[in-house]
C-alpha cells in the first residue's frame, strides 16, 4: 500500500491561466477526460476549477462560456499538500475541508493532484468508487 501522496497522485496536472474561458476549460476537461484543472499564473498556483464549479458558478448563473473566465469560477481558497506527506494526511484533509481533490505542491509550485478516486483505487480498489475510478471512460 502506498504511503506517500506522490505514489498515487496524478502527476503533471493540466493547468490554465486565469483568463482562459470556462468554455475552453470545459472542452479541455472533455477531451482529456478530467474533472479538474489547476489555475496558475506562471508557476504559481492560483486556484482549482472542477467540472462542478463550471456548472454551478458559471453556467447556472447564466454566464457566457466564451466570455467568462476561469478566474470567475475557480476555488481560490485552496487546501494543498506536499508530495512527501503520508496518504493518511490527504484523507484527513479531504474529510476536514470536505473536498474531493487537493493540489500537490512542491516548492510553491503545483506538481500534481490527489483525488478521492485516487485514494479509493489505492485503499479500497474493490469498492464502487475504486472500481469506477479505475474504469476507462466510454468514448
Amino acid at each position: 500500500m502506498a504511503r506517500h501522496v506522490r505514489d498515487i497522485m496524478t502527476a503533471e496536472p493540466v493547468t490554465v491561466e486565469p483568463r482562459t474561458s470556462v468554455g475552453r476549460v470545459a472542452q479541455m476537461m472533455r477531451d482529456q477526460n478530467i474533472g479538474a484543472v489547476l489555475v496558475t499564473e506562471g508557476d504559481e498556483l492560483r486556484g482549482l476549477v472542477s467540472d462542478r464549479d463550471l456548472v454551478v458558478r458559471a453556467l447556472a448563473e447564466g454566464a457566457d462560456p466564451g466570455e467568462t473566465t476561469v478566474a470567475d469560477a475557480c476555488s481560490e481558497d485552496l487546501v494543498t499538500i506536499a508530495p512527501d506527506e503520508d496518504v493518511r494526511r490527504a484523507v484527513h484533509l479531504m474529510r476536514e475541508y470536505h473536498v474531493r481533490r487537493i493540489p500537490v505542491v512542491e516548492g510553491g509550485h503545483p506538481i500534481g493532484i490527489i483525488s478521492l478516486g485516487d485514494l479509493a483505487i489505492e485503499r479500497d480498489p474493490e469498492s464502487a468508487l475504486g472500481d469506477i475510478s479505475r474504469a476507462r471512460p466510454n468514448a
